[in-house]
């Protein structure tokens, strides 16, 4: 296994910094979670593209973890040879309906670009699947079950967590060949974030760095606070789940240059594992 590192920044633009995405590669299979601002320019980065995809999990629909869905589709309808399959689109109540908003504001181009090309003779299509807690994606392995253990069969399984107002938000556990990785996504502390995380090999937080909110003069700043996770905070889950990495992203606000280790010093006062202060295109192997 191994995670990708696609978007570490936050909804204030940063031209180093692109919106939250993480690509987790796993038993073969590639699994995209969130599609924040310039996830298509990461993915070529990190050395694929979205035809190359298994599925989108969605945490939950915050603007700034879906800004680029329309992205990834449209690129991924365009750059199949034959038509395939429908796209899987994971996530929470209110999934299905958002998908098929960006379909439709996606009919004019696409339109344009039936008219124009004979050979691309489909439109895009999504199997959207809302989720709660429990299974949520499975591959299928040698016996044909889905989701199961062994011979490279990729499982996730889904938590609804607190991010206060945005609700209902969703974390994810992918599970393949014996390992595993917890996408956490936008939430605070809470009981389904800890079980969820229970013994995770590497576990990937949205986290906030307090006294630098603190110090921002912003009542609508401030509030970041109430439904986040802090370096500390992130810290303690891992502590308490025994997880072996903790990897800081989605870092609010944006840390200046050099001051990196300021984060990962936050988190190191509350476990003693491996922590990785993210930035794009970092790699975590599993």
């Amino acid at each position: 296994m191994e995670v990708v590192l696609l978007g570490t920044g936050n909804p204030v633009p940063d031209p180093h910094r692109a919106g939250p995405a993480t690509l987790v590669r796993a038993g073969g299979r590639l699994l995209l979670v969130d599609c924040g601002r310039g996830v298509t320019m990461r993915l070529a980065g990190a050395g694929t593209n979205p035809a190359a995809l298994d599925a989108v999990l969605l945490t939950h629909l915050h603007s700034d973890h879906v800004w680029s869905l329309n992205d990834v589709l449209t690129t991924r309808w365009v750059l199949q040879p034959v038509e395939p399959a429908p796209f899987p689109v994971v996530g929470p109540v209110g999934t299905a309906a958002f998908v098929d908003a960006t379909l439709a504001s996606m009919a004019a181009d696409v339109g344009y670009r039936l008219e124009h090309h004979e050979d691309l003779t489909w439109e895009p299509r999504c199997d959207v699947t809302e989720v709660a807690d429990g299974p949520a994606w499975g591959d299928r392995d040698r016996d044909g079950d889905s989701g199961g253990a062994g011979a490279g069969g990729v499982k996730v399984a889904a938590a609804v967590v607190d991010h206060g107002v945005a609700r209902p938000a969703l974390s994810f556990r992918i599970e393949a060949d014996g390992r595993s990785v917890v996408v956490a996504g936008d939430t605070r502390p809470c009981p389904a974030l800890d079980d969820l995380c229970a013994g995770a090999d590497v576990y990937v937080q949205t986290v906030f760095r307090r006294p630098l909110v603190e110090a921002i003069p912003s009542r609508r700043f401030l509030d970041i606070m109430d439904y986040h996770s802090s370096t500390e905070d992130a810290a303690a889950t891992a502590a308490r789940a025994g997880v072996g990495t903790l990897v800081l992203t989605h870092l609010i606000p944006t840390p200046a240059p050099g001051t990196e280790g300021d984060w990962a010093d936050d988190a190191r006062r509350h476990f003693d594992g491996k922590v990785v202060v993210g930035y794009d295109l970092a790699t975590v192997a599993v």
